[in-house]
């Protein structure tokens, strides 16, 4: 019997009544069932493939970038390690126009005396507690002093010359009601001159 001779209109499908079916019947509901099962197979086995190629791909991605990064890194290491050496030794200098211990005193009275030089009557020169840093010290101090506009000026430009390093901070300037220096157009410059020391515990690290 050719199953294009088989009328599946009348055949009983109740699978209770599997038994009842004729053999070509049998032969092709048991094949269906066998390549459905097969097909099922191999698409869940596929499926983890298809998971697992994907995971490798995105693996091959992330390996690339980083071989990337570290071949950059490698063609510009000659080019860092001269950075590097420049940092050194610039931090070094710094560290050379830092005053020692024992040039502290010595530093106040250079900036007391580049004031009184630039022609400014001193009202405030009190240096404040030391700030420690994480290779420095800083050594702050609070000077308020009155003059003309032109001699503050003077006295700012006197402290960048100092040959220790100077820095200002916190600058403001306002005009006084008295004349306290005999001058024009008094005015009175509040500031924070802040100078630095190296930490003993790390003259080393710019070695």
């Amino acid at each position: 019997m050719k199953y294009t001779d088989i009328d599946f209109s009348t055949i009983d499908w109740n699978l209770n009544n599997a038994g009842e079916w004729s053999t070509p019947i049998k032969t092709m509901v048991i094949a269906f069932i066998s390549l459905f099962i097969f097909s099922l197979g191999i698409f869940y086995d596929t499926l983890s493939l298809i998971q697992t190629l994907e995971s490798a791909e995105k693996k091959e991605i992330d390996l690339k970038a980083r071989f990337e990064l570290k071949h950059n890194q490698s063609a510009n290491l000659s080019e860092y390690q001269e950075q590097l050496k420049l940092i050194k030794q610039k931090l070094r200098e710094m560290i050379k126009q830092m005053p020692l211990e024992e040039e502290i005193a010595g530093l106040l009275i250079d900036i007391s005396q580049t004031g009184v030089a630039s022609g400014l009557e001193f009202k405030l020169f009190k240096p404040a507690p030391v700030i420690r840093q994480d290779f420095y010290s800083e050594l702050p101090i609070n000077i308020e002093v009155v003059g003309k506009y032109d001699d503050l000026c003077l006295f700012i430009s006197g402290l960048a010359a100092l040959p220790r390093i100077v820095t200002i901070h916190d600058l403001t300037i306002t005009p006084v009601d008295k004349i306290s220096v005999n001058k024009q157009s008094a005015m009175l410059m509040a500031v924070t001159i802040k100078t630095y020391k190296e930490n003993k515990d790390s003259q080393n690290e710019a070695k």
